[in-house]
């Protein structure tokens, strides 16, 4: 095993990890970080606590523990573990515990200070996986706070050392040179004309014809793997085996793909990227690498994930063509152009940027952070995913109004699942059926059934993985026992998902979401003939207006309205009559946005029908109001101010801005309005003065005024804009003797002046009037002093006298 490229740098990482909090190690695949290296660091490195060695993947987890322990002689269990959700096997002497991702976070948030450990290896960085950046985030906080003997090291074929050593400048940074076998690479665009499928199946045919040895195929998805699969089967020789390999297998299938081909047969690998990792697939010397991904994208506007079809970047390849040197020199295929691919991503984009934040908003909430920057993060989670996270979780009752944990939200927050199945479990109580309702539920929804969308159908199917992920989740909760019960279903689902209760439009089996959004069934589908579902699994299509509904079941609506009270929203809604010309006030009982009741109001008190008013000045936009110029002008002053004064703390004065704020700046002018015509009468200027305090208006007035006095003492407007500098239109006499250019804000923004002849035409528009004397000034009096002769047309302007007259009244007395 020596022998392993890792093995060159073991000295060097047993000194690095002795003389620093932590360390990065880029190590190319095959070179034995991850089945070698840990035992090594085990036995040598002198820790007195246990090594964890975080897996992002389950399977590959579960390998990996199982080759360490093998080393060892020995099964996982004893001085090799592993833990991952719905199975465990670790015991009083593990001295390495592998872990996938989710597991560590709930072994932090369990205890801080992570008692007992040495040392924290985050394998395989490069996939910057939503729970990977949140446990590094949290270990540098315990580091810096309670654990600064706890050391950290990062590994991955592929590192993306800039933006590490920007984020860790103290970790050295080590790498294993070489690979264990040559890998030659090639690169061919798939051929035109051809579906996908058949196209990546003629390849892979070709290239086993012309080489020996088994192969591996990464493709971007499930589909495409049984569709590939099904072209291959007639295309290769009858001594090739064909193994899919995905995360949604059972053990069985998947072990069949890892394990060597038996003697004298060959085996074709097709795998998503599940196979870039750690994951060590047996006698593998080709690669065909589709250099496609398929990864999900979370919509904030719709609450839920599309899955999106794309390039892999340039480290993906790497890594995937690494597989093919482990064991002998090998030949890695990529199905794209050259030049393509050296255009890609150097790197995968974090899967923070884009992901549902809810989970992670709950962990952070749990460690104590109110806030994202008060840990340190390699891609910071963006606002709009922790504004959606927010929503969601107030909607589970995670949160209160103050965005503040309640005692539901630290149950559910100890669970250390998906927020949306905490709170159906956390829903459950005490009650022994409910909660094994519950955990069937979560077990189910966790490995969707494939084969129908209907959740009653899979209820009572007899799954051994379904019967062993309830049972741990039982245990979890501690409470066993019970049964689970069908007529359970609809209301444990509601408090999880409100948002997804959908009520049939139209035909073809269209539906309406509460939240707002549409949903589809295939029209063939028998849930089709049912009003209203609960839809738990939807996914998004980047080219259908409609989620797509994977699971889903009845409800009877006026049954689940009478078990759940609060799931119902009594709203008083407002609406332009066309006929009578004026607003009308409805009550509505509402789910989200489904009506299931609607009563017309004839006189709601001000109370009910202001905030009515609000909402719909919302839907039609600020248009409703009556916006004078001198409002208008007010509004882009703010703006204006919002950006060229940001020390300090301006109003959104923006239109989107403005219709958040409505409470606060319309709201306290509106008493006595009741109708449309009572908003024109309102002035918006005044009502717009509400944003600012008194100090705020004396300074907008001060540093952005309405006017401007030019050198003759005539007061004029000064026009602002959203989008271009501040205006200024003035006959040019008028600014003689004034020898700069005049400003607003402080002096940081010139004034555009408008420079207009005797008869108030245009002559010249410039920001720099004193360059405007010295150059351009020359070519206009030339010319105005033929066209106006009566008037003043001075060589020096800068300090001639300004005038408003001709000659006649201009003269000296």
């Amino acid at each position: 095993m020596s022998s392993l490229p890792v093995s060159a740098v073991l000295p060097e990482l047993l000194l690095a990890l002795r003389n620093h909090s932590q360390v990065l190690l880029a190590a190319p695949t095959g070179a034995g970080k991850s089945t070698w290296l840990p035992l090594q660091l085990l036995t040598q490195a002198g820790f007195s606590g246990r090594i964890l060695l975080l897996e992002p993947r389950r399977l590959a987890a579960r390998n990996v523990a199982q080759r360490l322990a093998e080393q060892l002689n020995e099964e996982p269990g004893e001085t090799i573990g592993y833990r991952m959700r719905s199975e465990r096997r670790t015991g009083p002497n593990t001295r390495l515990e592998v872990v996938t991702e989710g597991i560590l976070t709930r072994m932090l948030q369990q205890d801080p200070m992570l008692e007992g450990v040495s040392l924290v290896i985050l394998d395989e960085f490069h996939e910057r996986s939503l729970q990977a950046d949140l446990a590094l985030a949290l270990l540098l906080d315990v580091q810096q706070g309670l654990r600064d003997d706890l050391k950290i090291l990062l590994m991955s074929a592929t590192l993306d050392n800039a933006s590490l050593q920007a984020l860790l400048p103290e970790a050295p940074l080590l790498c294993s040179e070489g690979r264990a076998f040559p890998v030659v690479r090639r690169y061919a665009s798939l051929a035109a004309g051809l579906r996908f499928e058949e196209a990546v199946a003629r390849q892979v045919s070709q290239l086993l014809r012309e080489e020996s040895g088994s192969l591996l195929l990464f493709l971007p998805g499930v589909g495409e793997i049984q569709r590939v699969q099904t072209q291959l089967a007639s295309m290769v020789a009858s001594d090739v085996d064909l193994c899919p390999l995905y995360g949604a297998l059972p053990l069985a299938s998947q072990r069949k793909a890892i394990l060597p081909a038996q003697h004298g047969r060959r085996k074709v690998v097709l795998a998503t990227n599940i196979a870039e990792t750690s994951l060590t697939i047996e006698g593998i010397r080709l690669v065909v690498d589709s250099a496609l991904e398929r990864t999900a994208v979370f919509d904030t506007r719709t609450g839920l994930s599309r899955l999106q079809t794309q390039r892999v970047s340039q480290a993906s390849m790497t890594q995937r063509a690494g597989r093919a040197g482990r064991l002998e020199p090998g030949i890695c295929l990529h199905l794209i152009d050259r030049e393509q691919a050296g255009r890609a991503a150097s790197h995968s984009e974090a899967e923070i940027v884009h992901a549902d934040l809810a989970s992670l908003w709950l962990d952070l909430l749990q460690w104590g952070c109110r806030d994202v920057s008060q840990l340190t993060w390699l891609d910071t989670p963006p606002e709009n995913g922790i504004l959606q996270a927010r929503k969601l979780l107030l909607q589970l009752g995670a949160v209160d109004a103050a965005g503040q944990l309640t005692a539901k939200g630290r149950s559910m927050a100890r669970l250390g699942s998906e927020p949306r199945f905490a709170a159906m479990l956390t829903e459950a109580g005490n009650d022994a059926d409910r909660v094994a309702t519950a955990c069937r539920l979560v077990a189910m929804l966790e490995e969707p059934s494939r084969d129908t969308p209907d959740l009653r159908d899979s209820f009572h199917r007899t799954q051994p993985n379904w019967q062993s992920r309830a049972r741990q989740l039982q245990s979890r909760l501690r409470i066993n026992g019970g049964r689970a019960d069908s007529d359970l279903i609809a209301p444990l689902l509601a408090t999880a998902f409100p948002d997804r209760i959908a009520r049939r439009r139209g035909g073809e089996g269209r539906y309406q979401l509460a939240n707002g959004s549409g949903a589809s069934l295939e029209s063939s589908d028998a849930l089709n003939r049912y009003e209203w579902l609960i839809t738990p699994g939807l996914l998004q299509n980047s080219t259908q207006p409609d989620a797509r509904i994977l699971q889903a079941m009845p409800l009877d609506i006026e049954s689940l309205v009478a078990r759940m009270p609060a799931l119902v929203e009594v709203r008083t809604e407002v609406e332009w009559d066309d006929e009578r010309g004026t607003l009308r006030a409805w009550r509505r009982d509402q789910i989200g946005e489904l009506v299931l009741k609607v009563q017309p109001l004839s006189k709601p008190d001000e109370e009910t029908l202001h905030p009515a008013m609000l909402r719909w000045i919302q839907r039609r936009g600020l248009s409703v109001l009556n916006w004078t110029p001198q409002a208008e002008q007010l509004r882009l002053r703010l703006v204006c101010a919002a950006r060229w004064l940001p020390e300090e703390s301006w109003p959104d004065a923006s239109v989107t801005g403005l219709l958040a704020s409505l409470e606060r700046w319309l709201l306290p002018v509106m008493s006595g309005v009741r109708d449309a015509k009572g908003l024109k009468q309102i002035d918006a200027a005044g009502a717009l003065l509400q944003l600012l305090t008194w100090s705020q208006r004396q300074q907008l007035d001060t540093l952005l005024p309405t006017h401007y006095t030019v050198p003759t003492g005539s007061r004029l407007p000064i026009r602002y804009d959203e989008e271009k500098p501040p205006a200024l239109a003035v006959r040019l006499q008028e600014m003689f003797g004034e020898a700069q250019n005049p400003c607003v804000a402080a002096g940081r923004i010139p004034l555009v002046l408008e420079l207009l002849s005797p008869a108030q035409r245009p002559l010249q528009i410039t920001r720099d009037l004193a360059a405007f004397w010295q150059g351009a000034w020359r070519e206009v009096q030339k010319e105005m002093k033929g066209r106006y002769p009566k008037h003043v047309w001075p060589d020096d302007p800068a300090n001639a006298q300004p005038t408003r007259r001709t000659k006649k009244y201009s003269a000296p007395s």
